[in-house]
């Protein structure tokens, strides 16, 4: 079965989990969490912009952790 992965911060979704939203367009987004649906949906955040989605990082070239490395 193939994975699904969180429209908004890149993480996969667990079976059974997560909410699916479905626009009039017939666009489908898959939410892993509350706090990704309201900062994509209510809040209109973009992904690339928040500091904790994965692309975000992806974009600034950071790797997770990788600061937590640097200050000890």
């Amino acid at each position: 079965m193939k994975a699904v992965k969180c429209s908004f911060c890149g993480n996969e979704i667990a079976r059974g989990t997560g909410k699916i939203y479905a626009t009039k367009e017939g666009n489908v987004s898959y939410f892993c969490s509350g706090k990704c649906e309201k900062n994509s949906l209510k809040l209109k955040r973009s992904k690339e912009r928040t500091k904790w989605t994965l692309s975000y990082h992806k974009e600034k070239g950071i790797r997770l952790g990788s600061r937590q490395k640097k200050e000890k």
